[in-house]
């Protein structure tokens, strides 16, 4: 008979493996009765090189090999020992008229690679290995089962059973185990029950088997819960049914990202379990860690053991992941991985016994899905690799009464549990008695306890995948409850005073689910969102190891997505104990050294972006923390300080008193007062004598005022200003100059025009007098008083402060307000110099003894030089020492109006008063 096409091959298989043993025998047996194993291996190859689906074929291997054992029989090839599937050994049954499953994987039996020449049970090795931690999720099932059936609140009328299987960490005996629970017991035939009813209310199973879990249960519409993290399946077909006590694995994302960037984090290494789960993390999760600043050594995939694997291949591929984590610079590994994956990992870290390669202290960070497993070879081997190491695990409180149930176990008094002999000769390193146990072995004596055991060999504290479970028993029973009272009347038959359920009631369990909310027994709520999602949070937990084997589990933080974003994230520093070598303080982990205050970092092309160098910060930054990005101006009212590292607040300053600036000008100012005092009084005293009348008396003593007030005016410049005056300082300043200097330009007019009236029929006489003297003060200071009353107005003068100019300074000072009115009063100033310069300069020569034309021509030309020197100076300095410009061209401009004007006469008037006469006057000639 030809080949029929493989894919159509494979449809007759499934679709053979779904009949009934009537319709096996009619249906298929033209099909199957031909050379299978030559079938079977030419389909998987096909199947192998079209790169179809594994998981396919391991499905069709379970349903070859363990449905139809009785038609492989034909193949004389094939040594037929057993009439029926291969059993699964390791069962625990407590057969009730509505049941909860269990799968859950706890034993690991090795096997041969399966090539078909015999039958597969040769192919299974004697060795049995025990995960010891994982038979608590057992004992854990049963115990709740146990509570609820005591509880008179939740079923008081029906009591629980459990069917528990062990998995095998396989895919094909998971599908064998969820068709075992699905038909006749003893009788493995599709869709066939014979017996008293049994139903079955749900399956529970672990997160590395449920998905093959839901490939069978789907098709019968059997719930399921899951007590670790959802596999990835497809939601339209796998998931119908299929639901997660776990807490949605976002949360435990973006909670690892904080707890890395917490600590700062940012140059890790990752190991990610090679399975869909752990690809899916590498290649959707850590592109969001990369784009918080968080970059990687390495990404490895860690194996993931499973019941066909090639151990040979194992322990290469873990030599390999050893040689990388010890050689990385990254001080935190990133775990993802399965609930076995720490006895991998321990397997792995063994290397260090063996190898060269130097031993590194790794801070490890677990998520939620792992958790500590071991079998019993790792009994000997040291745990202190997880001292200080940090996980995320799904938040618990501890169960009352967990513990003494744990205290009751007893190996021998119960015959239904076929996981607990194998476990406990494992745990206690003993054998029962039996003719093929030596006399030199240790007996099990059956009053051993589970309590005397390390923690490293088993937990009397519940776990977190044990609480889930724990939880989603009482899921399932609260669920039940609500079934049994909404269909009470219609969907339940009253039997010997005992409420059954139908199976085809049972299947509406699921919806009941998804939407139950309750307390379990230590007040815990358990509920679940809209989309059918378990609401529940993680803890951060920290490992501390113990010389004896033994561990403690710390709980430091917690992860809670319930709560606002502020408050979601939260550890205790105080409580974390670190690696040994790491001082009790947070570590680092980064590409290289930190960048310290007064440095910036400084990208390395070609690298990841967390390596970089470190440059110190530009002039006028500062960094005031560590690996900064970018150094920082400071506030305008600080600067940095000599090590870039903190601004300084700036010192405020102006033109004070105490300084010697502030002293030297005030001196001067008060020496110059004090003269201009003295020349008045002298001239008011020697009033009368022809030196003091000459060239206008009054005019004279106007202008003494003018230049006192000038001298006088300076501390209007000097000590901390205010808003007055800042409104008098400018405008005085001008009102009092203009007033001097027309005192000058009127003495030069009336010494011109006193000339020229002298002439034969000069007009210019009747302009020669007071009245042209007062026209001339009176004009010059109202245009200047114009000019400063416009700029009050308009845009007045005011208090400033001045932080750019100077780094370390901040300038206290008055403002001008409008510039150009400032230059319009200084303008004008000159404007009045420059005419009295001139007409002095013009009427330095005229014959008079009384001319005074010689000495204001003097005094104007220090008039005009020092403000001439005055503009660029000012414009060119900062702060108090514009101030002190201003002010000693006022002093220098002042006093040289002083002493070139009046030196002379009080020289006559004190020292030569015998020249004070009119007939000596005539003949000195100035």
């Amino acid at each position: 008979m030809e080949s029929p096409n493989t894919v159509s091959l494979i449809h007759v298989m499934l679709h053979c493996s779904l009949l009934s043993e009537k319709h096996l025998k009619k249906s298929c047996q033209s099909v199957l009765l031909g050379d299978i194993p030559w079938m079977f291996r030419k389909a998987v190859h096909l199947y192998r090189q079209r790169k179809e689906s594994w998981k396919m074929v391991v499905f069709t291997e379970s349903i070859v090999f363990m449905l139809m054992p009785q038609v492989l029989c034909k193949d004389p090839s094939i040594q037929c020992h057993h009439d029926e599937p291969l059993p699964i050994l390791h069962t625990y049954h407590q057969l009730e008229e509505v049941s909860i499953a269990g799968i859950i994987s706890v034993f690991f039996v090795f096997s041969n690679p399966i090539d078909f020449s015999q039958h597969p049970s040769q192919e299974l090795q004697d060795a049995v290995i025990v995960f010891f931690q994982n038979y608590q999720h057992i004992l854990a099932l049963v115990f709740t089962l146990k509570e609820i059936n005591e509880n008179p609140q939740i079923l008081p009328n029906v009591t629980l059973g459990f069917n528990i299987y062990n998995s095998n960490f396989s895919p094909g005996w998971t599908y064998f185990a969820s068709m075992h629970l699905l038909f006749t017991e003893h009788r493995f035939i599709p869709n066939y029950q014979c017996s008293v009813p049994k139903y079955l209310a749900v399956v529970i199973g672990g997160s590395d088997i449920c998905l093959h879990m839901a490939t069978i249960l789907c098709i019968y519409k059997v719930p399921q819960l899951a007590y670790g993290s959802a596999p990835v399946m497809d939601k339209a077909t796998q998931a119908v049914f299929f639901q997660q006590m776990f807490p949605d694995e976002s949360h435990q994302h973006r909670g690892l990202l904080q707890l890395l960037l917490h600590f700062r984090w940012t140059w890790v290494g990752v190991l990610a379990v090679n399975d869909a789960k752990g690809e899916k993390f590498v290649q959707e999760v850590l592109p969001i860690f990369s784009q918080h600043g968080i970059c990687f050594d390495f990404i490895a995939e860690f194996p993931n053991v499973a019941f066909y694997s090639d151990f040979t291949d194992l322990i290469d591929e873990g030599l390999q992941r050893y040689k990388v984590v010890m050689n990385s610079t990254a001080n935190v590994i990133v775990l993802y991985g399965e609930m076995q994956s720490i006895s991998v990992l321990r397997t792995f870290l063994q290397f260090s016994e063996v190898e060269d390669t130097s031993k590194k202290t790794n801070i490890w960070v677990m998520t939620a899905q792992m958790d500590y497993t071991s079998i019993s070879v790792h009994r000997s081997w040291d745990i202190h690799f997880l001292h200080g190491a940090l996980s995320l695990a799904v938040h618990t409180k501890d169960v009352q009464n967990f513990q003494e149930f744990l205290e009751s176990i007893n190996p021998i008094n119960n015959q239904h549990d076929h996981f607990r002999r194998d476990f406990w000769e494992q745990a206690f390193n003993c054998f029962f008695t039996n003719p093929e146990t030596e006399m030199s072995e240790q007996k099990c004596t059956g009053q051993e306890r589970l309590e005397t055991l390390p923690t490293s060999v088993f937990e009397t504290h519940m776990s977190g995948h044990s609480y889930n479970i724990y939880n989603a028993v009482y899921a399932v029973a609260h669920a039940l409850h609500s079934l049994y009272l909404s269909k009470s009347r219609q969907r339940t038959i009253v039997k010997e005073g005992r409420q059954r359920f139908h199976d085809q009631v049972l299947w509406q369990l699921h919806s009941f689910l998804r939407s139950i909310s309750f307390n379990n027994s230590i007040g815990e709520k358990i509920s679940f969102d809209k989309n059918g999602e378990f609401i529940g949070g993680f803890d951060i937990i920290n490992w501390i190891t113990f010389p004896n084997q033994s561990f403690l589990r710390v709980k430091v933080g917690m992860i809670d997505p319930t709560a606002p974003p502020h408050k979601s994230f939260n550890i205790s520093l105080d409580s974390i104990a670190w690696p040994i070598g790491y001082h009790q303080a947070p570590p680092f982990s980064l590409c290289n050294d930190p960048c310290e205050a007064g440095y910036s970092k400084a990208k390395n092309e070609g690298d990841p972006f967390c390596c970089y160098d470190c440059l110190l910060c530009p002039e006028g930054k500062i960094s005031n923390e560590k690996d900064m990005d970018d150094c920082s101006l400071c506030p305008e009212d600080h600067y940095p300080n000599p090590d870039r590292n903190k601004c300084i607040p700036k010192q405020i300053t102006f033109l004070s008193y105490e300084e010697p600036t502030g002293i030297s000008l005030t001196v001067l100012s008060l020496c110059f007062s004090v003269i201009t005092t003295l020349v008045l009084t002298i001239f008011i005293k020697h009033k009368d004598t022809p030196i003091v009348k000459a060239n206008n008396r009054n005019l004279t003593y106007t202008l003494l005022v003018s230049l006192l007030l000038s001298f006088l005016c300076v501390f209007l410049f000097i000590g901390r200003p205010n808003k007055i005056v800042c409104l008098l300082r400018q405008p005085a300043f001008g009102i009092i100059f203009s007033l001097a200097v027309s005192c000058v330009l009127a003495k030069t007019f009336v010494v011109v025009l006193a000339f020229m009236a002298t002439k034969p029929g000069s007009r210019m006489r009747k302009w020669v007098g007071r009245r042209m003297v007062s026209f001339i003060l009176l004009s010059c200071s109202l245009v200047q008083a114009s000019f400063c009353a416009a700029w009050l107005i308009v845009s007045p003068p005011y208090l400033d402060f001045d932080v750019h100019s100077l780094s370390e300074e901040v300038i206290m000072d008055c403002s001008e307000g409008s510039v150009t009115m400032f230059y319009c009063v200084l303008g004008f100033l000159g404007f009045l110099a420059v005419i009295s310069f001139t007409a002095a300069f013009l009427a330095r020569k005229l014959p008079d003894s009384f001319n005074e034309a010689k000495f204001i021509t003097f005094s104007m030309l220090v008039f005009c030089s020092v403000w001439l020197c005055f503009v660029p100076t000012y414009l060119s300095t900062r702060g108090k020492y514009m101030l002190a410009v201003e002010i000693f061209s006022v002093i220098s401009s002042s006093a040289g109006l002083l002493m070139c004007i009046f030196f002379p006469k009080c020289f006559i008037i004190v020292m030569r008063p015998e020249l004070n006469n009119k007939h000596q006057l005539m003949k000195i000639k100035f």
